[in-house]
């Protein structure tokens, strides 16, 4: 149940995302490949100072005992992060929010096979059909079930795939860390450092301090700047580190797959928080896909219940 909580924690908080993004991107004009690494560097800063005022024992890779040859697992770790966020970027622009976020949570089932194949995860035949029930609930709730909404070119098509089996590995790569006991947090914290390295070189010259832009139109631009500043922080510590944050620690607890299925509640969340915060609708549509979704996310509950309560042993009197 802990497990559970924490994934649905996570999957809460990271559901703010896009509303902050949507507000920097519409009030501020800000590129989306200067937001990622922006948001992965102040996540960065952020959780180090956390882990310096308390815990700072866990600043070494591998710590406790300090191992050196967790080094390159971290490196691929945060490249899986940048390599996620620049294709969802991109899809989003070449196919449209909708498209983007449904072609990207075809990940849990990415991750239910890679799972398998590699970590010995078991898929079953309720796991199957909740993760079944969970892509036809995030076409639903993005709207995507709209045919005109499929009219992205072929590599728009092809990235948005991708960008579900990267994150599918990006989830694998957070199972494996729990494998060797990485402390989750620490884990987080090597993993934006890495991949904020790798977004910083696809930066274009003279774009990186994009909100700091209004400072030379004197005192209105510099509130203007302090508060692109200030939501890009908020979005830093709140959905992003609270979101990745929580994921992993919730990968300790659960399969890949299954936290990553849980994570597919996000589209209906979302809906929720920009009908409160955007005043956007909710249609039947998203209704009907959230309902899906959720009931993916119990069959999966109860099929893990039934699972567990088969394994354990009879009490004796």
């Amino acid at each position: 149940m802990r497990g559970y909580a924490i994934a649905l924690a996570s999957t809460a908080i990271w559901s703010a995302s896009a509303v902050f993004i949507s507000h920097l991107s519409t009030r501020f004009h800000m590129p989306p490949l200067v937001l990622a690494f922006w948001r992965d560097f102040l996540v960065t800063c952020t959780l180090a100072g956390a882990l310096i005022l308390f815990a700072p024992q866990h600043l070494r890779p591998g710590c406790p005992p300090p191992a050196r040859r967790h080094v390159p697992f971290f490196i691929l770790y945060g490249f899986l992060l940048a390599i996620f966020n620049s294709l969802w970027t991109i899809s989003v622009v070449l196919n449209g929010p909708s498209v983007a976020t449904v072609l990207g949570y075809i990940s849990p089932a990415f991750t239910g096979l890679i799972g398998w194949y590699w970590f010995d995860e078991r898929l079953t035949a309720p796991k199957i059909v909740a993760i079944l029930l969970s892509l036809i609930g995030c076409v639903f709730a993005s709207g995507a079930n709209d045919p005109t909404v499929w009219q992205g070119n072929a590599v728009g098509i092809i990235l948005g795939l991708g960008t579900g089996l990267v994150f599918a590995f990006y989830s694998l790569m957070g199972k494996a860390s729990a494998s060797k006991n990485i402390n989750p947090w620490q884990a987080t914290l090597y993993t934006f450092a890495f991949g904020s390295g790798f977004l910083l070189l696809l930066q274009r010259p003279g774009t990186l301090f994009w909100l700091s832009r209004p400072l030379a139109q004197g005192p209105a631009g510099w509130r203007e700047a302090a508060l692109g500043w200030g939501t890009l922080l908020l979005l830093a510590i709140g959905p992003t580190l609270g979101g990745y944050g929580l994921y992993t620690v919730s990968l300790t607890h659960l399969p890949a797959s299954t936290a990553n299925l849980i994570l597919t509640l996000e589209p209906a969340m979302t809906a929720v928080l920009a009908f409160f915060f955007l005043n956007e609708r909710l249609t039947q549509s998203q209704l009907v896909g959230g309902a899906v979704i959720l009931a993916g996310v119990f069959i999966l509950r109860f099929s893990d219940r039934q699972t567990i309560g088969a394994h354990q042993p009879a009490l004796q009197d």
